[in-house]
């Protein structure tokens, strides 16, 4: 298992409509799940999270990921944004 200094940050959010991107991720941690989705995102017009940034991918479901080891991003770092199926996607994903 990885420490926390060693998870991935997410550098960055284009997602508009997020309650935890503003000016950044400001959730403590991601999950990506097997879809590849950011499945921490949640649209309900409050400003949630942390007042710094230090968004780290917490877990990732996406098997098939060739950044994923034991359900962990291997990634140096994480981008998400619009696309995918879901309204925020893991832009890092790269099939494995």
């Amino acid at each position: 298992m990885s420490s926390l200094a060693e998870m991935p940050q997410v550098v960055e959010c284009a997602v508009a409509g997020c309650s935890y991107n503003h000016d950044g991720c400001h959730a403590f941690a991601v999950t990506v799940d097997d879809d590849a989705d950011c499945a921490t995102f949640i649209d309900v017009g409050t400003r949630g999270g942390l007042d710094r940034v230090v968004a780290q991918v917490g877990a990732c479901q996406r098997s098939a990921c060739r950044f994923n080891s034991n359900l962990e991003c291997t990634a140096t770092a994480v981008r998400i944004g619009p696309g995918g199926g879901g309204t925020a996607n893991c832009l890092t994903y790269a099939e494995a």
